[in-house]
C-alpha cells in the first residue's frame, strides 16, 4: 500500500490485515496513522519518497501482489507506475476524487455523467482516472480507481457547513450565534467516513473481476447542503442555527480570504454523487450517514482539546 498512514490508510490498512493479507505499507515515514489498531503491529513498513525517480521500481521490487496507491497526484506519477508493474502485478488500485467531476449540471452525479473537472487538481485526477480505465480496457495491467467524497474521520476537521476547514463555525453554531452563509445555502457537499472509503477498496480486492476497469465514487449515502448541514450541527448543542444569508463579496470580507477560497472550491461544485454503482458491482454498504460521521469527528476534536465549542454537545 503506498501512502497507508493517511486518512483512508488508517482504516484500510487493519481491514487487510484481519482479512489475511500480507500488507506492506510504503511511506515518507514522517506520520502515523490517525487511530491504533494492534493490526499495525504485523504491517511491514517501507520507507519510500514519491517523488524519487526511483519510486516505481522500489514498488515494482516488493513483488506485489496487489498495489493500493492512495497518494498519487499528477499523471505523469501514474503512468511511470503504470509502466513498471504492467505485467507483473495482479490489481492496482487508484485513490482519485469526487473532484474529478467539475460543477453539477444533474443530481446525483454518476460515473458516467460526470461534467468536466475544475481545476489543477480534478482535471488531474479525471486524467489519471481515464487514463487506467483505458490501460485496462486494452488488455494492460487490470487497474481500478475510487474516488472519495470530503473524508470524514477521528483526527482530524471535517470539511465544515460552509465548505472550509474554519474552526469558528463550531463555536458560532455551538453558541447560537448568527451564521454568515454566503448565498442561500443550498449548495450541497458530500461527505463520506474513511472506514467506509476503505470498505469500497477491500471490496474491489476481494471482487477482481467486477472491479476491474471500473471507477467508483465513495460517498455516504446521503449529501448535506449548508443550510441542513448548519442546522443538523447546531442540534447536536442544543441550538438553532441562526443563518444570515449574505453575498460572496460580503462573505469574503468577513471569512477572510483563504477561508472564503475553500468555501468556493467546495460550494461551487455542488456534488452530490450515486453509489449505485458501488453497491451493485461491490455490494457497497456504507456504516454512516454523513452527519454521524462528522459527529464523529467533531465529538474526537472536543475530546481531544482541539476544538473550542461554546456549549457541550447534547448528544
Amino acid at each position: 500500500m503506498v501512502g497507508g498512514s493517511g486518512h483512508i490508510g488508517t482504516f484500510l490498512v487493519p481491514r487487510l490485515v484481519r482479512a489475511g493479507h500480507e500488507v506492506v505499507n510504503v511511506s515518507r515515514g514522517q506520520r502515523s496513522h490517525y487511530v491504533d489498531d494492534p493490526a499495525w503491529s504485523q504491517v511491514r513498513p517501507v520507507t519510500a519518497d514519491r517523488d524519487d525517480p526511483a519510486f516505481p521500481e522500489t514498488v515494482s521490487g516488493l513483488q506485489p501482489d496487489v498495489v493500493v496507491d492512495l497518494i498519487c497526484f499528477t499523471l505523469e506519477s501514474a503512468i511511470a507506475l503504470v509502466d513498471r508493474l504492467r505485467g507483473q502485478t495482479g490489481h492496482l488500485l487508484h485513490c482519485g476524487s469526487i473532484w474529478r467531476a467539475g460543477p453539477s449540471l444533474k443530481l446525483p452525479v454518476t460515473e458516467e455523467n460526470g461534467p468536466p473537472p475544475l481545476g489543477e487538481y480534478g482535471i488531474a485526477k479525471d486524467a489519471i482516472a481515464r487514463m487506467l480505465k483505458e490501460e485496462t480496457r486494452s488488455g494492460g495491467l487490470v487497474t481500478t480507481s475510487v474516488h472519495p467524497g470530503h473524508i470524514v474521520g477521528p483526527g482530524w476537521h471535517p470539511i465544515g457547513p460552509l465548505g472550509n476547514v474554519d474552526p469558528a463555525v463550531w463555536r458560532t453554531l455551538s453558541a447560537g450565534d448568527p451564521l454568515d452563509v454566503p448565498g442561500i445555502g443550498t449548495e450541497f457537499m458530500h461527505h463520506v467516513h474513511a472506514d467506509d472509503v476503505a470498505q469500497i477498496f477491500e471490496a474491489a480486492i476481494d471482487r477482481r473481476e467486477a472491479a476491474a476497469g471500473e471507477d467508483f465514487s465513495a460517498v455516504a449515502p446521503s449529501a448535506l447542503n449548508v443550510r441542513g448541514y448548519a442546522r443538523i450541527a447546531a442540534s447536536w448543542f442544543g441550538q438553532e442555527a441562526r443563518l444570515r444569508p449574505v453575498s460572496w463579496v460580503d462573505f469574503r470580507r468577513t471569512a477572510g480570504d483563504e477561508a472564503a477560497e475553500t468555501s468556493w472550491e467546495h460550494l461551487v461544485r455542488d456534488h452530490y454523487f450515486s453509489i449505485d454503482k458501488a453497491r451493485a458491482l461491490l455490494g457497497y454498504a456504507p456504516a454512516y450517514e454523513p452527519e454521524q460521521a462528522i459527529l464523529e469527528a467533531v465529538r474526537w476534536l472536543i475530546d481531544h482539546d482541539q476544538l473550542d465549542v461554546a456549549t457541550p454537545l447534547t448528544v
